[in-house]
Formats: C-alpha cells, sequence, structure tokens
C-alpha cells in the first residue's frame, strides 16, 4: 500500500510539474506574438493584477543623468510623492493579502485568469480600425469634389499598389472606368483627379514610377538651393542615383565632398515606398504599425539593429513579497493555519511574477535571434532597399537559422514590424515563395513579378506584350518560366491581357 501510495503521489506531482511547464509555455508564446504596444499593455494588465510584480523605479543608480531631469524641484518632489504612492498602495495590497486572502484564494488572477486577457485582446485587435484606404478616403472628404471627381479619385485609390504607387495606365483606367463603372472619363480629367490625389499624405502617394515619387517628395521641402540640387539629381542623372553612381554625379555637378554628403544623405531620406503598409489594418493606438525593430544599414554595409522597448519597463519582484516570504518560512513551523494559506498566496504570486519576468526575458531573446537571421538571409535588401534582391525564404529558413521552432517564427513575424533605411515594412514581406527553374536555380516568386511588372510598364501601349512575348522577354533577363506562370503572376498583379491594356 505504501509503495502504491508513493507511486501515486509522483504521478500527482510529475503532472503538476508539466502542467506548470505547459503554462509557462503558453505565457511565452502568447507574449512573444504581441507586437510593443500591446506587450506594454499587457504588462500593466499583469502588474494590476498581481501586486508581487512591479517596474524598476525610474531613479535606480544606473540612471544617466540625461533620463531624469534633476534641475526641476518640484518635478522630483512629485514624481518621489508618486514612488511613494505606488509603493504604499503595494504594501497595503500585501497587508490585505495577508489578512484573510487565503479564504478565497482560488478565485484570485494568476497568469491569464481573472478578467479575460484573450478577451482584451480580441477587442484590441478586431475592434474599430481602420485601413490605409480609409485614411486616403478621409482625406478624400475634406476636397470639394464633384461627384465624378469622388468617383474617379475613389477608383484611383482603390487601384494603387503594395507600394502606394499607380501602376496602371490612365488610358486603362479610363477603359476600366467605362466598362466596370459606367463612368466616362478622358485621360486628361483622370489626370486632373490624380493630380489631387498626388498631394495627400504621405508623399509620394500616387506616383506613377519610382521617379515622380522621389520628386513628388522633393517638391514639399522648402525652396533651397538643396532641393534643387535633389531635383536634378532625380531629374537628370536617375539612372546614375538608382546605381548609386555617387562619383560620377558628383563629378558631373562640381561639388565637393562635404555638398555631396549632405546632397546624398537627404536623398537615401525620400521614402520609395509610400504605401508600404498599404491595406494593412492599423488599431486604435496604431500599435500595428509601431516598429517592434530599428535596423540600421551603415554606408559601409555595417548593418545592426535594435529592439523597439517603446514604454516596456524594466521588471523585478516586489521586495515586500519577497521579505514576508522569507520571514514566514524563517518561522514556517510556528504558523497558524491562516497565515499558512496567506504564505501560499504570496508564493503564488512571487511565482507567478518570476514567470511572467521570465517570458519577457524570453520574448526579446526570440525576437532578437529571429531578427538576426532574418537580416542574414536578406543581407542584400537591408543594402540596396532593392525588392529584387530580396532572396525566397520561408519560415523554415528562418527557423532553422535561428534554431528556433517554425510555429514560433511564425508568431513573431505575424505582428511585428521593422522600421530601416528603405521604410516601415511588416516582417513577412521578407518572406517569399522560390520558383525553380529547369535548370535547379531558385529564384525569387517577387524578383520575377518586379521583372514582369517592368516589362509592362515599359511596353508600347499601343502594341502590348501578349504573355508569350512577356515569357521569352523574362527568360531574357534570366527568369526563364512557362507561360502559364507568366498568366498567374500578371494576374495575381491585378494587370489584365494584352488587348485590355491598349
Amino acid at each position: 500500500m505504501r509503495n502504491e501510495n508513493t507511486q501515486i503521489q509522483e504521478q500527482l506531482q510529475q503532472q503538476k510539474l508539466g502542467q506548470t511547464f505547459s503554462q509557462q509555455q503558453l505565457l511565452q508564446s502568447s507574449l512573444i506574438e504581441l507586437p510593443v504596444a500591446q506587450l506594454v499593455d499587457r504588462i500593466n494588465t499583469e502588474m494590476n493584477d498581481n501586486p508581487a510584480l512591479e517596474s524598476e523605479s525610474p531613479y535606480d543608480e544606473n540612471d544617466t543623468p540625461g533620463e531624469v531631469d534633476y534641475n526641476n524641484d518640484d518635478t522630483d518632489t512629485q514624481d518621489d510623492f508618486e514612488a511613494a504612492a505606488e509603493r504604499e498602495e503595494r504594501q497595503s495590497a500585501l497587508d490585505e493579502a495577508l489578512s484573510g486572502l487565503g479564504r478565497d484564494d482560488e478565485d484570485l488572477p494568476v497568469y491569464q485568469s481573472g478578467s479575460s486577457y484573450s478577451e482584451d485582446r480580441e477587442e484590441m485587435v478586431y475592434g474599430e480600425t481602420e485601413s490605409f484606404y480609409d485614411q486616403l478616403k478621409e482625406q478624400v472628404g475634406e476636397m470639394d469634389l464633384t461627384p465624378k471627381q469622388r468617383d474617379i479619385i475613389e477608383y484611383l485609390i482603390g487601384s494603387l499598389d503594395d507600394d502606394g504607387l499607380l501602376r496602371k495606365a490612365l488610358d486603362i483606367v479610363s477603359d476600366e472606368l467605362a466598362i466596370y463603372h459606367n463612368i466616362d472619363a478622358t485621360e486628361k480629367e483622370i489626370e486632373q483627379v490624380l493630380l489631387m490625389l498626388q498631394a495627400f499624405d504621405p508623399a509620394g502617394i500616387g506616383a506613377r514610377s519610382l521617379q515622380e515619387c522621389l520628386l513628388l517628395q522633393i517638391e514639399r521641402r522648402d525652396p533651397s538651393k538643396l532641393r534643387d540640387l535633389m531635383e536634378r539629381v532625380v531629374n537628370d542623372y536617375f539612372e546614375a542615383f538608382t546605381r548609386k553612381h555617387w562619383d560620377k554625379i558628383q563629378e558631373d555637378l562640381k561639388l565637393n565632398d562635404t555638398q555631396a554628403e549632405v546632397l546624398f544623405r537627404e536623398l537615401r531620406k525620400l521614402n520609395p515606398r509610400p504605401g508600404a503598409s498599404l491595406g494593412e489594418v492599423v488599431g486604435r493606438s496604431m500599435q500595428q504599425i509601431t516598429p517592434d525593430f530599428i535596423v540600421d544599414t551603415q554606408d559601409d554595409g555595417t548593418i545592426t539593429f535594435t529592439l523597439n522597448n517603446g514604454e516596456v519597463p524594466e521588471l523585478k519582484v516586489s521586495q515586500s513579497f519577497v521579505d514576508s516570504m522569507k520571514e514566514y518560512q524563517q518561522n514556517k513551523d510556528h504558523l497558524s493555519r491562516q497565515t499558512k494559506e496567506a504564505l501560499l498566496y504570496i508564493k503564488k504570486k512571487v511565482d507567478a511574477a518570476q514567470g511572467f519576468i521570465e517570458a519577457v526575458k524570453v520574448r526579446r531573446h526570440t525576437l532578437s535571434v529571429t531578427m538576426r537571421a532574418i537580416i542574414q538571409l536578406q543581407r542584400q535588401f537591408f543594402l540596396d532597399g532593392d525588392e529584387a534582391s530580396l532572396r525566397p525564404m520561408i519560415l523554415k529558413d528562418v527557423a532553422e537559422k535561428a534554431g528556433l521552432d517554425i510555429s514560433t517564427v511564425s508568431r513573431v513575424s505575424n505582428s511585428k514590424y521593422a522600421q530601416t533605411r528603405w521604410g516601415t515594412f511588416p516582417l513577412r514581406h521578407f518572406f517569399s515563395d522560390g520558383y525553380v527553374t529547369e535548370n535547379g536555380e531558385e529564384l525569387s516568386t517577387r524578383q520575377i513579378k518586379a521583372a514582369l511588372r517592368d516589362l509592362i510598364d515599359a511596353e508600347d501601349k499601343r502594341k502590348p506584350l501578349s504573355d508569350d512575348q512577356l515569357k521569352d522577354q523574362l527568360a531574357e533577363k534570366g527568369f526563364p518560366i512557362a507561360r502559364r506562370t507568366v498568366a498567374k503572376y500578371r494576374e495575381q498583379l491585378g494587370i489584365p491581357i494584352a488587348r485590355l491594356r491598349k
């Protein structure tokens, strides 16, 4: 009988350990999935629910002088008062716990119990949301337009690609308005409305080419010699600019090194993809477009990144709870039943606080190794910002590089953004499938689509290229794909067949 009881106890202990481990894993997974703004909300919720968890004081000895204004005595006094009030409030919570919370311990919120965090998160993500399209249409509402102009500009907004550019020729837009919406609009009328759209924010939206996109942004700058030089570079030296032939531009414009450095620095600030987040849903707190990573690309090819911790506080276990637990444990042989229950509650809260702190650390490490792997795999894109430089990359590639599970990489990539030298992108932007040629060469579908779009943009609109002709020209550019693949990619880009492109 004794052996059976021992065996049962061991099984129960193993089950309990397994459940605890699973709870911790679940907590870590949920935090990994959250973007930085939602993480702040989650931490605040946890601190409200668990008095044993608190943030580090902003007046620690390790603080740098730049983080606190020591010259404002009133501010310091007020902040000290608030810090003391917070400590007193937490001590009161502890005293209340010791006085009788052992009686209803089962109702106490631990980890994700209590008020449902999943419900709060669902409301944050899926509540009152607004897309980039909605933001552009809000700007439409601020303009004095005729009903026909309003219909045209809304159609143009719906025709913008992921970069925020209008890749369709105006004659095609005219035909589509007539065929699908029974709106008779000339190319001149459409162009007049397009100019209105190009005055919207962000600058560069509605441009018909990368060159026009950059010029629209330069035009918004205050008149200056620098602006004139920027316009001249983009107008007269666009090919050299895109190929980064800085020496040629500097020589032709007769600039000294300092002038050239200032000019090229300002040119690099231009955004080639003003609609990078087009179609992405942003929440009420704009948390979906707050970058979680800041990637810095130096001119010498060095690429570094930092985690954007935003308002994420440094967390610690409340010293009051730790001291009380030590005191009770030292006298555990002489404790009343109620005091033992209070001790159990304290230990439960301390364990939960330590588990939460560990989960935040795991999140930080997981995000770091994932971003490091993405940069290593897509290094060329972070160097030049060229979409064609994005190589085929799937979740498995990053998982193997980072030493993580595919599901973990998926959680990191689903709702995180990276701010780069070339714009702010969702992490999933860096992923793309590959196309394997008959020779076994793997090509990025994104590269092929970019080349296909360039061919169609450059074609003679009086004699648009058929899918067979596009196939041949793509092969000449190093993309040997089948005609049916050309047709599939063309449709995915929203480009009609040749006869409808006349």
